[in-house]
């Protein structure tokens, strides 16, 4: 994991991309810092996590409810954003404590800052894009509209993808440890059902369906994300439970477009 050294972006950006949100947002939100998947496998489950997430996220009920409202979804963006500056911190917190007796937090020092940092900026340009989307609604001034209207879009393609990319990420914690991506997935997903499911907001569908679409998603994203927990166990050793600097070195024989992974946690 070398690679959290250096530019954010790898380079890769030019004033050319600019014209194309969706590059700026891979550069953003999937930084060069970003260990690779280790195999083909995990990037297919990490993918089908996405999707799944993506239902927990914007509620198929949502559209099933009379129709797909750019407000609410921009609303859902806030309240998702807000938990995720709570519940991440809380849960990478809780792992640092279970690891605390293999491993030292100085030791994850820079990965752990550079994850805060990737939460930070996506939460900021989600605030931003949606205070720009409020502001160009209240405005009265067609020519205000016209002039901040390709920003809104801009910004709004930009957001889209980069939620897309920490969704499959999750704010670079694989970084941290190769599990806590879907160890955060889970939880979040989780999170976010819970409520409706205590007080019995259902979303005007009925039992049936309105427990179908509640639980449907968080028990999809846990299944995907425990698959990938579980091959990552079976076939590289890598627990969630062990420590980063305890992990045994990733197998010599990479692919080659693969950088080495050795142990970068362990001293001298």
């Amino acid at each position: 994991m070398a690679r959290t050294r250096g530019s954010w972006t790898g380079g890769t950006l030019t004033a050319r991309s600019f014209l194309k949100p969706h590059q700026v947002a891979t550069a953003v939100f999937h930084p060069a810092w970003i260990p690779p998947s280790l195999d083909p496998t995990i990037e297919r489950l990490k993918r089908f996590r996405v999707i799944a997430g993506a239902v927990a996220s914007i509620g198929v009920y949502t559209v099933l409810e009379g129709g797909f409202e750019v407000t609410e979804l921009l609303e859902n963006a806030l309240t998702a954003s807000a938990v995720l500056l709570f519940l991440t911190p809380l849960t990478v917190g809780v792992m640092l404590f279970v690891w605390r007796r293999t491993g030292t937090v100085r030791q994850l020092r820079v990965p752990l800052l550079n994850a805060l940092k990737l939460l930070l900026l996506f939460i900021g340009c989600v605030v931003a894009m949606v205070m720009l989307v409020q502001w160009t609604n209240g405005s009265d001034s067609m020519l205000a509209i016209m002039g901040v209207g390709l920003t809104m879009m801009w910004m709004l393609v930009f957001v889209a993808y980069g939620a897309v990319r920490v969704s499959g990420n999750f704010f670079g914690t694989a970084a941290v440890h190769r599990c806590l991506p879907a160890l955060l997935a889970t939880v979040t997903s989780w999170l976010m059902a819970i409520p409706d499911l205590v007080t019995g907001d259902l979303h005007g569908l009925s039992l049936t369906m309105g427990i179908v679409f509640i639980l449907g998603a968080p028990v999809t994203v846990t299944a995907i994300a425990w698959a990938e927990v579980g091959r990552l166990r079976r076939r590289y050793g890598i627990r969630l439970s062990t420590h980063p600097a305890g992990l045994p070195p990733m197998p010599s024989a990479m692919p080659p477009h693969a950088p080495s992974q050795g142990n970068p946690y362990a001293r001298g």
